[in-house]
């Protein structure tokens, strides 16, 4: 699937992408916490949850499995769907950015 990405802001230990798969926009969330869903409000803004899609919650624990699980989350989006990517250690959370085309330490466009 060809995806586009712009990194849009920084957030405690994350960044906010919006990415366009298949001429579709969608947010993106990857954060550095623990595989937990009360993560979630933490970096996920209320207004989002209040729109017509729906918030998307991957876990991702292995960097042998960051490319298949962003994968199998891109492949079940609607229009208007958010996707959170919770990696629970620093190199989980630089693989999974390097697979939205970003690095960790990329500053944000203004």
């Amino acid at each position: 699937m060809p995806l586009d990405s712009q990194l849009i802001a920084r957030i405690d230990r994350g960044a906010i992408l919006d990415i366009t798969l298949e001429n579709l926009p969608f947010r993106v969330y990857v954060a550095q916490r623990p595989a937990d869903v009360q993560q979630v409000a933490d970096i996920v803004p209320a207004q989002q949850f209040q729109g017509e899609g729906d918030v998307h919650v991957a876990a991702v624990n292995d960097t042998d499995d960051v490319a298949s699980q962003i994968q199998d989350v891109l492949f079940n989006l609607n229009p208007g769907d958010a996707i959170v990517f919770l990696c629970t250690s620093a190199q989980v959370y630089a693989d999974t950015l390097a697979e939205f085309g970003q690095a960790p330490d990329t500053p944000a466009v203004s």
